[in-house]
């Protein structure tokens, strides 16, 4: 069951008012969901700055996290991670915790918000990989001038999302879903990404499918946004194109989102707590009414739903009461007046707007097996090992190749910042303490006797940060080349 019913008939919801403006634009979708008679119950429940100046790290006290388990389902304000206090975002945390692996952010053009695209009909999703990839937050400092972070991406976690992807297109009745990755530089990770999206899109005739590389995709949302319907992307790429999107249709201030995952939906606008304005009822809680439609419509409260969305329409076409974001302060009403005009054109239906038909969304299933993908062969080829040296590239290869005078293995490069350095140097860039040495077997596979062997002898003039073991899968390296490498 994705939510819970009370014996009143009631669906519980975990409320977290948030920080800032967080309880003014709350308090102004509860008023709207309560006036459509939707039968939600709110259990009231804390986040964010407070709980880290209490000193819980993570800025989630226990007893919210006991009502999300109970309630399944989190409408939320913004909330903020005060500089000094925790060491994590609290947003992060309840992501993470409950591994909502699918952030969606819907992008419409909306009347009477002042935009270069206005009349371009903008009717896009992005669909972000929530959990994975740099934001796995995995990060070294190998040595005293490298930081390093590790791209985490699994064939379980992008499997996930992409077909997530193409059963919100199949519900929202929307017809492409469009692959956007990095794929040209980053072939083992966003380039899988691509390839697990190529797989499972054939699975799903009835949606068009391709694929564009990050960088021409932002493009091509700036050049002609129309073209788009759902982009499905990795964690890093859809933070930063979700909120480019965003700006097509005025910003941040109209921009819902809502994270699924396989137990658990959270629902959040995306913009932050504008501290300076809270209190002061100005605020235009148009991202937090639109996030609420999109948790009424998870909550199959689709009449609800519809009937928020077109009153928003109809009181931002009428422009009668609008707030100060979209017409300055001499016309502007408080948020409290928006509201209200919002409440009291529940009802009304726009001319020109057409809600989607919306199903609901089919989760994919969870896994129960840890290692979906078993290779039918796999041999150690090699072996990656970072060494912190302050000399030349010549140097630090002559004694590595002393080293292995007597063990199965060859020097084969030594790398700066991933440029081949040795065997045959580049002089022409600047060296950093952090070196990549890879080291190839001369025997049919790398024993773990070998690699210890190498590793103390290395200890014996340099310090090492890491050993990475280098993998032949099914024939197929699975490590990349350095630049320069033959």
């Amino acid at each position: 069951m994705k939510y819970v019913v009370t014996p009143e008939g009631k669906k519980l919801v975990t409320l977290i008012p948030g920080d800032g403006i967080g309880p003014e634009i709350v308090e102004s979708a509860c008023r709207i969901i309560e006036a459509t008679g939707a039968p939600i119950e709110w259990e009231v429940r804390r986040a964010g700055a407070s709980v880290f100046r209490e000193g819980i790290a993570s800025g989630v006290p226990e007893d919210t996290i006991e009502s999300i388990k109970r309630t399944r389902v989190v409408l939320k304000g913004p909330l903020e991670t005060p500089v000094g206090y925790g060491e994590k975002s609290a947003n992060v945390t309840l992501r993470k915790l409950f591994e909502t692996f699918a952030n969606v952010r819907p992008v419409r053009e909306l009347p009477s918000i002042p935009t270069p695209y206005r009349g371009r009909n903008i009717d896009l999703v992005v669909v972000r990989e929530n959990i994975e990839d740099l934001y796995a937050a995995i990060e070294y400092r190998e040595t005293p001038g490298v930081t390093t972070a590790h791209k985490l991406i699994s064939y379980k976690g992008s499997e996930k999302i992409i077909r997530f992807a193409f059963e919100l297109a199949r519900a929202e009745g929307r017809r492409k879903v469009t692959c956007a990755t990095k794929s040209n530089i980053l072939k083992l990770t966003e380039g899988w990404f691509q390839h697990i999206f190529e797989d499972i899109a054939r699975e799903y005739p009835d949606i068009e499918s391709n694929h564009l590389i990050i960088d021409n995709c932002a493009h091509q949302l700036v050049k002609a946004p129309e073209q788009f319907d759902v982009i499905v992307t990795t964690n890093l790429n859809g933070d930063i194109i979700s909120d480019l999107a965003s700006g097509l249709v005025g910003g941040l201030g109209f921009a819902p989102s809502g994270n699924y995952g396989h137990e658990v939906a959270i629902f959040e606008p995306v913009h932050g707590t504008a501290p300076k304005y809270a209190g002061k009822n100005v605020i235009n809680p148009t991202a937090m009414i639109l996030t609420a439609v999109m948790m009424l419509r998870y909550l199959d409260e689709i009449e609800a739903a519809e009937a928020i969305e077109q009153a928003l329409i109809v009181t931002l076409e009428e422009g009668k009461a609008l707030t100060r974001d979209v017409v300055g302060d001499e016309r502007a009403v408080s948020t409290t007046a928006f509201t209200d005009a919002i409440i009291a054109n529940l009802g009304r239906r726009s001319a020109t707007w057409t809600s989607r038909p919306y199903r609901p969304i089919r989760i994919p299933e969870q896994r129960p097996e840890f290692d979906p993908v078993r290779p039918a062969q796999r041999r150690t080829v090699g072996i990656d090992i970072i060494v912190e040296a302050s000399e030349p590239p010549d140097v630090l290869g002559a004694h590595l190749e002393a080293f292995i005078n007597d063990l199965p293995l060859r020097l084969h490069l030594i790398s700066s910042r991933g440029l081949q350095v040795y065997p045959e140097a580049n002089t022409r860039i600047d060296y950093v303490d952090h070196w990549r040495c890879r080291f190839l077997t001369t025997d049919r596979e790398v024993a773990i006797p070998t690699v210890l062997a190498l590793v103390e002898r290395i200890s014996t003039r340099y310090r090492w940060g890491r050993v990475q073991l280098l993998y032949e899968m099914d024939g197929q390296p699975g490590f990349t080349k350095a630049q320069g490498e033959d």
